[in-house]
């Protein structure tokens, strides 16, 4: 059934330092600030969005945020990259901007990833040639030493 839902609109991450992250977030992606928003006088939030209107990222200060959440090493969403050239030139681009990252790992026919932590330590995970999407079912399974199997039958689904 089709819901008549288009796309995500924005993801929204909890930040300690709001203009630091505005920012870095521009820097490293080119985003235009669309919106800020006030409580009081005050900038506790902001909205970032790509110029060519793939997506958007909104972020607010952490201690104005319902029960403060932390991501510290979490990736609580993927974006997209056309290539796995793409990753390697935002890891160059990270190099010079002097922003940490994991490099590209590139697992083959499972597609590469690039790992970025934001300043507070939340995970921007970049994917190119992903295999996984509608209309099929894929389990991946890794094993203790990172090395992947699959499996294809839903164990999240009981009979």
């Amino acid at each position: 059934m089709v819901m008549g839902v288009r796309r995500v609109r924005h993801v929204k991450l909890p930040v300690t330092d709001l203009a630091r992250s505005v920012a870095w977030y521009r820097a490293l992606l080119g985003l235009e600030l669309a919106a800020e928003f006030s409580e009081q006088g005050n900038v506790r939030g902001a909205q970032l969005v790509d110029p060519d209107g793939g997506y958007a990222i909104a972020l607010r200060e952490r201690r104005f945020c319902a029960s403060r959440p932390d991501l510290t090493g979490f990736d609580p969403f993927a974006l997209e990259a056309e290539s796995t050239e793409v990753l390697h030139r935002l890891a160059e681009r990270c190099d010079a901007l002097g922003v940490k990252h994991g490099g590209v790992q590139d697992r083959g026919e499972w597609g590469a990833h690039l790992d970025i932590p934001d300043p507070d330590g939340t995970v921007l995970r970049f994917l190119a040639h992903n295999v996984i999407g509608a209309g099929g079912f894929l389990g991946v399974d890794f094993d203790g030493e990172g090395q992947v199997s699959t499996y294809s039958t839903p164990r999240l689904e009981r009979p």
